[in-house]
């Protein structure tokens, strides 16, 4: 029987990624034991010896984007700790009341000057929109085009009441408020971000609450949600498609923004949901149909995920020059994990492994037709 590491260099080499090459996709390995590691813990493995410093990609983002691209993730698709997260799932309700405030606590209070170093000025922590019809060449100017590109979508007036759900810092209230003169409630389950975002909305008609998206229980003309249903849960799907529908005013609109899958699953890769987002879960296309039956009428779905991977490749450039100004804090380990976390998402969004999608969702139709904004 081939030893653990005869079988992953052959399995590289035929996607032509090498073990101690100088190129971009190939790997230098630190520790043997990753070998053994990879085959018994598949990707949560893989992920937590990176953080260990067992081996590094000369190119990380290029390296994942061709594993993914040639299907190396079915190779050791089966271990123990991907069979744990299935059960788990199937079993718990991963994102039920009572835990949804568990990815807050840790992933978005981690520490507002983290975010402050790594995102764009206003704060924007989704996809930016670089593909429009003129491609923004900032991360400020694709954010900006992105809350522009939403504002449109639901026809937003004067005067409008929006409900945000998982408002983050405020980015889209603030800027909703200020462009088009709407009143905005946003709600998030992180208090870091509710403080930051009542200081950056302040003076504004903006109400930033902490609170779970499912008591909420007013009326609104109109719905956002800008990468929040990622942590909504495969179980709770029906119930948020309730609890919007129950607040959206006749006539208003949703729109929903958020990463998305090419099949359907109850769970998420084991690294990132131990490491990143506990509890997150990439909704597929089929999933949120059945979900909105009997609520809503899809007006319109957008893809623009290959957006995602420039967005991300940004943050990292920020995130890696602020780095020795947040080292002190942090520490190298956690450097590792941050660095693993947005090079890989982007080589997943490069291979299109993952999708971005907005979709604008109406109650009983627009009469004579919607028509689609880019």
């Amino acid at each position: 029987m081939a030893s653990a590491r005869a079988f992953l260099e052959n399995v590289l080499t035929k996607v032509d990624i090498q073990i101690g090459g100088n190129r971009p996709q190939d790997i230098q390995v630190h520790d043997e034991r990753l070998f053994n590691r990879v085959i018994l813990h598949g990707t949560l493995g893989l992920g937590e010896a990176y953080m260990d410093g067992w081996w590094d990609a000369n190119a990380l983002d290029v390296f994942i984007n061709m594993v993914l691209m040639a299907n190396l993730d079915r190779v050791i698709q089966v271990n123990f700790d991907s069979i744990f997260t299935v059960v788990r799932a199937f079993l718990l309700n991963q994102q039920s009341s009572r835990r949804a405030f568990k990815v807050g606590e840790v992933h978005y209070n981690l520490g507002n000057d983290l975010y402050s170093a790594m995102l764009d000025k206003r704060m924007v922590y989704t996809c930016g929109y670089w593909s429009g019809n003129s491609p923004a060449q900032t991360l400020d100017d694709a954010q900006e085009a992105k809350l522009d590109l939403v504002c449109r979508k639901i026809g937003l007036q004067k005067g409008d009441r929006v409900l945000d759900i998982g408002c983050g810092w405020g980015s889209f209230a603030k800027y909703a408020a200020e462009k088009y003169g709407a009143s905005v409630v946003g709600v998030t389950i992180s208090r870091e971000q509710a403080v930051l975002a009542r200081k950056m909305c302040a003076a504004l008609p903006v109400e930033i609450r902490v609170q779970d998206y499912r008591d909420v229980d007013e009326q609104f003309d109109h719905i956002v949600s800008l990468g929040m249903f990622e942590h909504v849960g495969v179980k709770n799907y029906r119930t948020y498609f309730e609890v919007t529908n129950r607040c959206l005013k006749d006539g208003g609109l949703i729109l929903l923004h958020t990463i998305g899958y090419k099949k359907s699953q109850l769970t998420s890769d084991p690294w990132i949901e131990k490491y990143i987002f506990p509890g997150g879960v990439l909704p597929s296309l089929a999933q949120i149909g059945k979900a909105t039956e009997g609520f809503f009428i899809v007006e319109d779905l957008h893809n623009f995920g290959a957006d995602y991977d420039t967005t991300l490749m940004a943050w990292f450039k920020n995130f890696d020059a602020a780095w020795p100004a947040l080292r002190g804090k942090y520490g190298d380990r956690f450097y590792r994990m941050w660095k693993y976390y947005l090079l890989s998402c982007a080589g997943a969004f490069r291979a299109r492994d993952i999708q971005l999608w907005q979709i604008v969702l109406s109650q009983n139709g627009i009469p004579g037709g919607y028509t689609s904004i880019r």
